[in-house]
């Protein structure tokens, strides 16, 4: 019976140990991630816009086939009249 006891003992023991460096390790990775994002942060640039800047339209347009258009223009026609 002695015996028994010794194991329950040594196997709670372990995983005290086992859980213990578990949350030791998520811990230390949680600081190393906000590390991390607080030395890489974007910092505040002193041009502050109300909108952001948009690239012309035009550029992108001028390149996409108009049948290419069509197809996917009649593709979200024919979902969303299934929808």
């Amino acid at each position: 019976m002695n015996a028994i006891t010794q194991q329950i003992v040594d196997a709670f023991g372990i995983m005290l140990l086992g859980m213990g460096l578990v949350f030791l390790f998520l811990s230390m990775l949680i600081i190393a991630v906000k590390v991390v994002a607080w030395k890489f942060a974007p910092t505040p640039s002193s041009h502050e816009s109300s909108e952001p800047e948009q690239a012309p339209a035009n550029n992108l347009n001028n390149n996409i086939d108009p049948k290419i258009v069509a197809a996917i223009t009649a593709a979200i026609h024919q979902y969303r009249a299934k929808a």
